[in-house]
């Protein structure tokens, strides 16, 4: 999980949440950066009408010399696209960075990679920024020198979806540049527009292919006009109070009567290996949720893109703009479900935007949008706030109880991380906030596949199989001396010398569990990416559970009875060797001290599915470290003032036959039926894990039938139709999208009022 190209490896900032990677239920994923690259490419556009960008050339990067020729050959479009280019030049907050060692490069800084795409995009086609100051743009057109005196700047909102500037151009004229959201800016045009329909068809042709669309606009404003609407503007800027409200009720003065330029499409690439991985999460049952800020369409294009949406798979569509009207359609969808409610449908999706889901968390719809939520098997969020990433979260965790992971790579996503069980952080464009906030840090999606299934499964099965057998070895253990209670009317004496009853769990039986937490697998990673469906076993908690640790608990007190009571046996008519002599108390405490040792690693090694050196070392070492320590022990007094009880032990206990052939059939009995029981079960009832060890030991390629078709039930069409409803089908893909920064450190309107590019950068920056 390292990616070579960023020289970014995998940190994990925690060691408690490694087995809840093995549990994950649900993922909630951000789009741009996590999904996608975030690395914007200008690849099409539509200009009055007439769409570029289609031709061979432009099959990596938008490469159409029509473009240029149409605007300088005198073709009817030629003072559009002129304008189109210009706009794209100039309506932005980039800054400009010119190279000490070549000063014909430009290194643009932009805080949204949409609008750096836009600048590079014109600069290709001859258009070039060039350099900014307070007060003034200058752009080279086609090699001759403009400058445009930036007179104000409306800032991009939520709300707003779009910003505007409005210059002075060359000539003198005052003009507005937008750029925004199609539907924003298609209700503002002016009446008549010639390109509207031919435009329409492009965007939706371009969120086809799911690219990321803009709406370019022009409007000319006379002087008088724009007098009095600047002293509006200065007062709402000036504002102490509701001053966003105000700038925003100024913009839509002058934001009107626009004349449509066209449609920019940018590409945002999917990051390698997400659509596999989207496809192997989903095969281990992990439900994946997309909660962006992007459009509707947008979302969904790269939802089909990514996998995460099949052709086949019917979409529940929810977009309510007010309460009543939301609980009504939620409660008809979850009705709908029957009997399939909360339970996988693989043949159905959810897609919800912003402002619906604000009504849907309120109390009265939360418990039908749960339902409805839970019972898809892809989910996708449009148009949502940092906030509302965060409370979507909360609301599954709560109602659904189960493990969640959440994923993203900007300071946006630091709230839907911190709310999830385990999150995880992208190290990406949009800086490292989201990084230092998750609690795994990983450089790609992708390796999100080997870190639940591989590292998250190995964990849990470590960790459960470490808890179950602590318990089983002290049980076994301590119950012993319950058992010789009874035998001492509950005396108070104690079967077993003091220090060997500390030193079991810190010296004779550590390192059996060490091994079992640290170096066990249930199956290899190459067999575990191959079939996810593994994953299951350690998401429902089969091998960890209450039913599974009551009968570990009851095995354990059946095994401490037939440790104590045959030793007991054995030693009933009190002679236990040749000369007639009779061992005391600690005599029986050691022998039946010695069986749990024995027993307690070879159970162990039963327990560990990966017999390595390390484990045969542990192992028997810790048996032969008892035996050890046992003749060791009963020679230290009067050396050392300890044990006196124990003086002489080692020769009572190795020289009596008893012993030796209880040391023989005790530990056989006691794993003997551990051994039979899995080997019937194994042959009975095996599990898809035992297939799976069984044809890695085999060396086999592929199983004989395939794991992933005899443990996952097969879904029809029957999956889909349970929602009859006729505004429900499988979606056409289509859509726009808007990206910008909002509510930044520095506003927009003052970022380009403080930067001057011809200024030399002091020396040290």
């Amino acid at each position: 999980m390292y990616d070579k190209k960023t020289d970014t490896p995998t940190v994990a900032k925690t060691s408690n949440l490694n087995e809840e990677l093995g549990q994950v239920k649900y993922i909630f994923s951000d789009k741009t950066g996590t999904l996608t690259c975030n690395v914007m490419e200008f690849r099409k556009c539509s200009v009055a009408g007439v769409k570029y960008g289609d031709n061979f050339e432009s099959s990596d990067r938008f490469n159409d010399p029509s473009l240029v020729q149409n605007c300088t050959k005198g073709h009817k479009t030629g003072l559009v696209i002129r304008d189109f280019l210009i706009l794209m030049s100039v309506c932005h907050t980039v800054v400009p960075e010119l190279d000490p060692a070549d000063p014909t490069n430009i290194h643009y800084q932009a805080s949204s990679p949409d609008e750096r795409a836009l600048v590079l995009g014109a600069k290709s086609q001859g258009v070039i920024f060039a350099s900014r100051s307070p007060n003034y743009v200058t752009i080279q057109v086609f090699d001759r020198e403009e400058k445009y005196e930036i007179l104000n700047v409306l800032s991009f909102t939520s709300n707003r979806k779009r910003m505007s500037v409005i210059v002075r151009a060359p000539d003198g004229k005052i003009r507005l540049m937008t750029k925004g959201a199609d539907n924003v800016i298609l209700e503002r045009l002016e009446a008549g527009q010639q390109y509207v329909s031919k435009t329409l068809e492009h965007l939706e042709e371009f969120a086809k292919m799911g690219l990321r669309t803009l709406c370019l606009a022009v409007a000319d404003i006379d002087a008088p006009s724009y007098e009095k609407w600047s002293r509006t503007y200065h007062a709402a800027s000036t504002a102490i109070a509701d001053r966003e409200i105000l700038l925003e009720n100024a913009a839509e003065i002058i934001e009107k009567n626009l004349k449509l330029l066209g449609a920019t499409a940018i590409e945002d690439k999917l990051q390698e290996g997400v659509p596999e991985t989207i496809a192997s999460l989903s095969r281990a049952n992990i439900k994946i949720w997309v909660l962006t800020g992007d459009k509707q369409e947008t979302a969904i294009n790269i939802g089909y893109s990514c996998r995460l949406l099949t052709p086949g798979m019917k979409v529940l569509m929810l977009n309510e703009q007010g309460l009543d009207e939301t609980r009504d359609t939620l409660r008809r969808y979850a009705s709908e479900f029957g009997v399939r409610r909360r339970k996988d449908n693989l043949l159905l999706a959810f897609v919800i935007d912003g402002e619906t889901l604000k009504h849907a968390l309120t109390y009265s719809c939360r418990e039908d949008l749960v339902n409805v939520l839970v019972s898809c098997k892809a989910v996708i969020c449009c148009r949502l706030s940092p906030l509302q990433k965060a409370d979507l979260v909360t609301l599954v965790r709560q109602e659904v109880k189960a493990i969640t992971l959440a994923i993203g790579d900007g300071a946006n996503d630091v709230g839907m991380i911190q709310a999830a069980h385990v999150g995880i952080g992208i190290s990406g464009v949009e800086g490292l906030q989201a990084s230092c906030a998750s609690d795994f840090a990983i450089a790609q999606f992708r390796f999100l596949n080997r870190l639940l299934l591989v590292h998250g499964s190995w964990s849990y099965s470590r960790l459960t199989n470490l808890i179950l057998y602590s318990f089983y070895k002290n049980i076994c253990l301590y119950f012993i001396e319950f058992w010789f209670a009874t035998v001492s009317c509950f005396s108070g004496q104690i079967v077993f010398e003091r220090w060997c009853i500390g030193l079991y769990n810190v010296l004779f039986t550590a390192a059996t569990p060490i091994v079992l937490g640290l170096f066990d697998r249930h199956c290899s990673s190459s067999s575990l990416l191959k079939y996810p469906v593994l994953y299951k076993t350690t998401q429902s908690s089969e091998c960890f559970n209450a039913k599974v640790f009551w009968i570990g608990c009851i095995k354990s007190i059946v095994h401490s009875i037939l440790f104590f009571w045959l030793t007991a046996a054995m030693l009933h008519h009190d002679v236990a060797f040749h000369d007639g002599k009779v061992g005391n108390y600690l005599f029986l405490g050691n022998m039946v001290y010695s069986y749990v040792v024995v027993s307690v690693c070879i159970k162990g090694g039963l327990e560990s599915t990966a017999w390595t050196s390390i484990t045969h070392a542990c192992v028997w070492g810790s048996i032969a470290l008892w035996f050890l320590f046992l003749l060791v022990y009963s020679h230290m007094w009067p050396n050392v003032d300890l044990a006196p009880d124990m003086v002489g032990m080692d020769k009572y206990v190795y020289g009596c036959p008893l012993f030796w052939l209880g040391l023989i059939l005790i530990p056989t009995i006691v794993t003997g039926s551990d051994i039979v029981q899995m080997a019937i079960q194994r042959t009975l009832y095996k599990t898809i894990i035992q297939e799976v060890q069984e044809r890695e030991l085999l060396s086999e390629t592929t199983p004989a039938h395939s794991p992933e078709r005899s443990s996952t039930r097969q879904y029809t069409e029957e999956d889909a139709e349970i929602i009859l409803s006729p505004d429900v089908d499988a979606l056409e893909p289509r859509g726009y999208a808007f990206s910008q920064e909002e509510h930044g450190v520095i506003e927009q309107s003052d970022l380009v009022r403080v930067y001057d590019s011809s200024q030399a950068r002091p020396s040290g920056l």
